[in-house]
């Protein structure tokens, strides 16, 4: 009698346990086996490795699927019992000494059958038998219940369809460990910081001394920025460097609306800003998504939200300086253009006024809605219409790992009308659907490309932009990876075009997404194995590198508030030499406001310890080992990148460690 041995694996996750009996059927292409109870009386612990075995009357054949189902055991019915499971993989030996690999990654908590298929990729015209090609279509009837899409706001990206985190498939839940250590309320991040005593505290700063008892927790950069936050080196800097290297390009030509002459500016080098122009050494930063929005109310009290134009002029010392403020977009006499030889506090608070505009930008805009809402897209597309077999989904699904989860966090207690966001910041209100239905409207298919958005942005020769220089070598490297595994299943276009669950992902995307708006770029279909190429490393490269660019940051430049104010109290100066100390401190935010807005970014600053880098891939969903090969020379290139960023860095006075692959994290997962 046929005689198949079962290696089974539990996940090595806390919680993934169970004392429940584990019974298992296999089906091959000429037979099945009787449902047997492979694994009694035993614990099933996190990462244990048992073995069994499952005889049958005759062989069975080539190995297709297999169905697992758990009854109650010896603890289910004592209070806290052991019932919920994770398995990770099941591997089948048969009795000629093949063995067949299938990847589960599945919770089961319930008495029913559930059915895995062998864990070879398969396009779907590559799957010829009738019973696994039924298995294959129900598996995705079964998603499409689970994961449906959402209306959160007009003109925005859909959403998973849930209330709470009960509504959302067990296997994209945070971990145990993970669920312990995240949570967006302030409380949680002032406790941590040991900011307790502000929380309430409705009250002005009384000195730019007196806010430094704000920054209980410092870093080293944190504390660079403290100490240099006036210098317009550091602010030039940030347009590159800093968590919001989005809205920097190259100028050729003054906007009309921002009137900037030569008798206005001193550029180094003696040149004419015509000259510097046309040498491709002005730069501006356009904050227009702000222009005429209503401000929050914050402690009560009206807030304001400017709409800036920046002119940055890069050195002959390869320095990004500013050389123009307008805090307006409509030129007028009350709105003046703010200059360095101005004075001191008139300066000071036009670049700060600019720092709360970037601050409002970078969260909902740049961070927000370009790396989470958009990989919640990428993600729910994915888990609709790709079903466990497909090669994209084995390449695809670590990089969704809590997305939609942490996503449904954000949504209760950060932008929600209780939440943090629409309690201490001046966008919070109704402006903060503006800015995401405006940052939609922008966002094209180009400016999710690194190499394309910074052609298109003419940043391609700025010197010590690291940012583009990081960015670039990640998403070659991706790419590399990207390409290697998919050429291996895509022979030519024609499996491309020929792939239908292929293309009901791109087409999801397109349409729960982007809207269908073809303006945006953002393919609805795939004709080529290079379209797809760059597509999936688009996708692979928004929620890692992109993510980490402008979230991991966070704390360290917004922990000294006057560097970036999440709301401001006054409206902007409307003539010169009105500003001063005192009324600097009166346009800040309120204390509760400002250690409110620190807590957050030190909590979404803050790595979970069950981070999973860049280019590990702990989960087994390839079973073929030339993938095994294209992920280890994916890990060693990124290990050789992180070298090569770690020695840059230690001859740079502000290291740049955003894009170090060493920190990247697979998803956006926090």
């Amino acid at each position: 009698m046929p005689e198949y041995e079962v290696v089974l694996k539990t996940t090595n996750l806390l919680g993934a346990i169970t004392w429940d009996h584990v019974h298992i059927q296999l089906f091959g292409e000429d037979g099945e086996s009787k449902r047997k109870a492979v694994f009694t009386e035993r614990f099933l612990e996190s990462g244990s490795v048992l073995k069994g075995t499952v005889d049958c009357k005759k062989s069975i054949g080539k190995l297709v699927r297999i169905e697992l189902k758990k009854t109650a055991g010896p603890l289910r019915n004592i209070p806290g019992g052991l019932g919920d499971w994770f398995p990770a993989t099941v591997d089948v030996t048969t009795p000629d000494g093949e063995n067949f690999h299938f990847p589960i990654h599945h919770w089961i908590t319930n008495n029913e059958v559930h059915e895995f298929r062998e864990g070879t990729a398969r396009l779907e015209f590559d799957d010829e038998n009738l019973c696994v090609r039924k298995t294959r279509a129900y598996e995705l009837k079964l998603r499409k219940e689970q994961y449906r899409w959402k209306l959160y706001a007009e003109g925005i990206p859909q959403c998973m369809k849930t209330d709470d985190v009960d509504g959302l498939p067990n296997e994209v839940r945070f971990s145990f460990t993970k669920k312990m250590e995240i949570g967006f309320t302030a409380l949680q991040g002032l406790a941590a910081l040991k900011l307790h005593g502000y929380a309430d505290l409705k009250e002005k700063w009384k000195s730019i001394d007196d806010i430094g008892s704000a920054s209980a927790t410092e870093s080293p950069l944190s504390a660079y920025v403290k100490e240099n936050w006036k210098e317009d080196s550091l602010f030039g800097y940030q347009f590159l460097n800093g968590v919001n290297p989005m809205v920097i390009r190259r100028c050729s030509v003054l906007p009309e609306n921002f009137p900037v002459t030569d008798q206005m500016v001193y550029l180094r080098g003696g040149r004419s800003l015509a000259e510097e122009m046309q040498n491709g050494h002005i730069f501006l930063c356009d904050y227009k998504i702000m222009e005429g929005l209503q401000a929050n109310k914050v402690n009560g009290k009206q807030q304001y939200l400017m709409a800036p134009l920046v002119l940055l002029h890069k050195t002959p010392e390869d320095q990004l300086m500013p050389i123009a403020i307008q805090l307006k977009q409509e030129p007028s006499k009350d709105n003046p253009i703010f200059l360095p030889k101005d004075s001191e506090y008139d300066w000071l608070l036009a670049k700060i006024f600019v720092r709360s505009a970037d601050f409002q930008d970078h969260q909902l805009n740049s961070h927000l809605l370009r790396t989470h809402l958009l990989a919640e897209v990428f993600s729910v597309s994915l888990l609709r219409n790709l079903p466990m077999v497909h090669p994209l989904y084995k390449l695809l699904v670590p990089h969704t790992r809590y997305t939609l989860q942490i996503n449904l966090l954000a949504r209760k207690l950060l932008i929600s009308d209780s939440g943090t966001f629409k309690t201490f910041t001046s966008s919070g209100g109704k402006a903060m659907q503006k800015i995401l239905q405006r940052g939609m409207s922008y966002i094209t298919y180009k400016s999710l490309c690194i190499r394309d958005d910074i052609k298109e942005r003419g940043l391609e020769s700025v010197p010590h932009f690291y940012y583009r220089d990081d960015g670039f070598q990640i998403w070659d490297i991706i790419k590399r990876f990207v390409q290697g595994v998919l050429d291996y299943y895509y022979k030519d276009d024609s499996f491309v075009k020929r792939d239908m669950e292929l293309q009901s992902w791109v087409k999801d995307i397109f349409l729960h997404g982007f809207s269908y708006r073809p303006k945006s770029g953002m393919p609805e279909g795939l004709n080529t194995v290079a379209e797809l190429v760059k597509f999936v490393t688009m996708v692979i490269f928004t929620g890692s590198a992109q993510h980490a660019a402008v979230n991991a940051g966070q704390f360290d430049y917004g922990s000294w508030m006057p560097n970036t104010p999440t709301t401001l109290q006054r409206p902007p100066p409307t003539s010169k030499g009105t500003a001063d100390e005192s009324s600097l401190l009166e346009t800040l935010p309120d204390k509760n406001a400002t250690v409110n807005g620190i807590s957050v970014m030190y909590l979404l600053s803050k790595q979970s310890s069950d981070f999973v880098p860049l280019g590990h891939y702990p989960d087994e969903h390839f079973s073929k080992k030339v993938h095994q090969k294209y992920m280890t020379d994916f890990k060693e290139d990124l290990v050789r990148l992180s070298s090569e960023i770690e020695a840059r860095n230690l001859s740079l006075k502000i290291p740049y460690t955003f894009l170090d692959p060493a920190l990247l994290e697979n998803s956006v997962a926090l």
